[in-house]
């Protein structure tokens, strides 16, 4: 092969080939590293390597260089951040060779895979972190359920203008904050219980106006602007309302000397012909393909000093803040994140400095036939469970811990029911043996020692199939779901729960059997 041919090769190589001096200067490339620097050695050789390094990581990359300018070639291979300049920093992987006395570097751009393995740490640093706060949430919910309950027995004991009446109160406020937190954790990991309804977004938004408004100052306009006919979304009004209030506080704190908040609704449709726009960056990599079809957009838009593009695909991340060491906790956005994924939808952001930030919340369209239905079967069953919660009949609770289960009978018994009491899966079955033509409605926890709540119910509709059944648990129904499958119908009672929660479940679950 010619020296002509072997030239050509080379010019024309998918692999960016430089030639250094003994200097480190750069004094012939090929046509990929061109490319690979947007041009940016257009008529400037020789320039010095070093130049092209990202200011940051020259001084890693000065010593390698020199080593090998020195003679002494690197075994393997080495990873440099280029800046060329107006795109972004691209990463590298170098490779020395010696040809006379040059030293030769190819280089392959890496890139993209290295933004792939950062994105693959995030998402599994999220899942591990999402499993400790799971599993924590879940323990702490069984000592909220006791704590609370057990408040409500007491207050049946000292009403309104007893003595013990405010401290009781007090007790039980504090419990309801911990339960507060407990969700918040629960959201970041995705595992917080929802109650979804078909809402019209138009009147959440209406209703948390007020609020919204006190939150963020009189420095700050807050600028209201419901779209026509956007149609409805399947949400838990409580959920939705924390994220607007996270994202609204968020907006405050970029706004400090003032500037107009925006919440702004209307109808999206994303297909081939109205594709998500590039200005939108997705939290994860899952989110940054959105399924076609009609969605409620809610947009919330600040003027405030902005996010800087280096840090923007982090904010999502927990535990990350972008504000002074003490002013945040890092899960406000985290916990935006898991909510609104847990609800169906997607969340973007795009941001400029010194201009402002726009969160882009989709959610998908409740089609109009199902939310009229809808609305109208939740209106019947709200009505059907309202009033009066006392009962009769037989009731077998099955719960391991013992401060729930204690609090669950007494509740159960005050409200006239006759309550028969396993703490594991292996004894209700031994009760159902005994008195199983009597049990009108079994409430068992998910998880505990031995055999787990769904796997003695199994065993039990064997015998009884009429039985009707409530789970709780401090885990989320759609974690319960995942384990027990969908294909089944059942009764869930999310922890920590009051005593008015659980009659009124079970009042519910009867009223419904029996129509």
């Amino acid at each position: 092969m010619t020296d002509d041919s072997l030239n050509h090769f080379i010019e024309n190589s998918p692999i960016a080939i430089v030639k250094l001096d003994d200097r480190g200067n750069i004094i012939e490339c090929n046509r990929a590293f061109h490319a690979l620097t947007s041009d940016r050695l257009s008529g400037r050789l020789p320039l010095p390597f070093l130049d092209l390094i990202a200011p940051s990581k020259k001084s890693e990359a000065e010593p390698v260089l020199q080593h090998a300018l020195q003679g002494q070639i690197p075994a393997t291979s080495h990873s440099f951040e280029l800046s060329p300049g107006g795109s972004g920093e691209v990463i590298v992987s170098v490779f020395f060779s010696r040809m006379d006395n040059y030293l030769i570097l190819h280089l392959i751009d890496v890139t993209e895979q290295k933004n792939l393995e950062l994105r693959f740490a995030h998402s599994q640093k999220m899942q591990a972190v999402g499993q400790l706060a799971g599993g924590v949430a879940h323990d702490f919910n069984n000592l909220l359920t006791a704590m609370i309950g057990f408040c409500d027995l007491l207050l049946m004991r000292h009403p309104a203008g007893d003595q013990s009446f405010a401290d009781i109160m007090q007790i039980k406020q504090n419990a309801n904050r911990a339960a507060n937190l407990v969700r918040q954790l629960l959201a970041f990991s995705r595992r917080q219980t929802l109650q979804p309804k078909v809402l019209d977004l138009t009147d959440v938004l209406a209703e948390l106006s007020n609020l919204v408004r006190r939150l963020i100052g009189e420095n700050i306009e807050l600028k209201m602007i419901h779209g026509r006919d956007i149609g409805h979304v399947r949400a838990d009004q409580g959920q939705l309302e924390q994220v607007l209030i996270n994202l609204a506080v968020n907006a405050r704190d970029a706004m400090p000397d003032g500037g107009t908040l925006t919440i702004r609704t209307s109808k999206s449709i994303i297909d081939r012909q109205h594709p998500l726009s590039r200005d939108l960056i997705a939290p994860a990599e899952e989110d940054t393909t959105i399924p076609d079809g009609e969605y409620v957009l809610v947009e919330v838009i600040d003027t405030g000093c902005g996010i800087a593009k280096p840090i923007l695909q982090k904010i999502f991340e927990p535990f990350f803040s972008t504000k002074a060491v003490g002013s945040g906790t890092g899960l406000g956005l985290s916990t935006v994140y898991g909510i609104i994924k847990q609800t169906g939808g997607y969340v973007y952001v795009s941001s400029k400095e010194d201009e402002g930030t726009n969160f882009s919340l989709f959610f998908p369209s409740v089609p109009a036939q199902e939310a009229a239905t809808t609305a109208a079967a939740e209106n019947e069953a709200a009505q059907h469970t309202a009033g009066d919660l006392t009962g009769k009949g037989t009731i077998l609770l099955v719960e391991d811990e013992t401060p729930v289960r204690i609090f669950a009978a007494r509740a159960l018994r005050n409200k006239g029911y006759t309550v028969l009491e396993a703490d594991c899966g292996e004894t209700a079955i031994d009760l159902m043996q005994q008195h199983g033509h009597d049990v009108e409605v079994i409430v068992t926890d998910v998880i505990m020692p031995g055999m787990n709540g769904p796997t003695m119910i199994d065993k039990i509709i064997l015998q009884h199939p009429n039985v009707k059944v409530i789970f709780i648990s401090g885990y989320a129904e759609d974690v319960f779901v995942n384990n027990y499958g969908s294909e089944r119908s059942f009764n869930f009672l999310a922890k920590p729960f009051t005593l008015k929660q659980l009659a009124g479940k079970i009042k519910e679950v009867v009223s419904k059997e029996s129509r």
